[in-house]
C-alpha cells in the first residue's frame, strides 16, 4: 500500500448565542467548486498549520471577527471535485461561537450571509447536492451536540483546546 497526499481542511460552523441562530454563507458565483451553495466557514490548513488555528484563522479571512472553538461536531472525508488523490480532503469540523455578529464582513469567496435557526436552515437547504447535504448532517449534529455538552466540559474545552500535541 502506498502512503498518499491529501489536503488538511477545517469547517468552523458559526453560532450566536445572543440571536440562537446559526451563520450561513452563500459561496460566490465565481468559486470553482460548488459557486452558490450554502456553506459554513471552510477552507484549508496550512503546512505547520494545526486544525485549530487553521479554523481560526479561516474565520477571519471569510467573516472577519474571531470566534471560541467550542467543540468538534465531527470530521470528514471528500473529494473537492473529481475524486483523484489531489482532490483528497480530510477534516475536522468545529463548533464554534460568536459574539461579535454585527462586525461580521463578507470576504470575496460569498455572496450573502444569514443567520438561521435550526429549523430555518433546514428549510433553506434543500438542494441536493453533495455540499449542500452535507451541511445539513453537520448542522443537525452541531445542535445535538450544542444542547447536550455539559457546561464543565465547555468551560475546559475553552480552557485547554482540543490539540494535544
Amino acid at each position: 500500500m502506498t502512503i498518499g497526499r491529501f489536503y488538511g481542511g477545517v469547517g468552523a460552523v458559526l453560532w450566536s448565542p445572543e440571536k440562537q441562530r446559526y451563520l450561513l454563507l452563500r459561496r460566490a458565483a465565481h468559486k470553482d467548486f460548488a459557486p452558490g451553495v450554502w456553506e459554513c466557514v471552510t477552507g484549508r490548513v496550512d503546512q505547520g498549520e494545526g486544525f485549530e488555528a487553521a479554523a481560526r484563522r479561516e474565520v477571519r479571512e471569510e467573516v472577519g471577527v474571531d470566534v471560541a472553538i467550542a467543540f468538534i461536531i465531527g470530521t470528514t472525508h471528500f473529494y473537492r471535485g473529481v475524486v483523484e488523490p489531489e482532490n483528497e480532503l480530510l477534516g475536522v469540523v468545529y463548533g464554534c461561537t460568536v459574539d461579535a455578529t454585527a462586525a461580521i464582513r463578507l470576504s470575496a469567496e460569498h455572496s450573502e450571509q444569514r443567520w438561521v435557526t435550526f429549523q430555518e436552515a433546514n428549510a433553506l437547504l434543500t438542494a441536493s447536492d453533495l455540499s449542500t447535504q452535507w451541511l445539513r448532517r453537520v448542522l443537525a449534529r452541531a445542535e445535538i451536540i450544542r444542547g447536550y455538552l455539559p457546561a464543565s466540559l465547555a468551560q475546559y474545552y475553552q480552557e485547554t483546546g482540543f490539540e494535544v500535541g
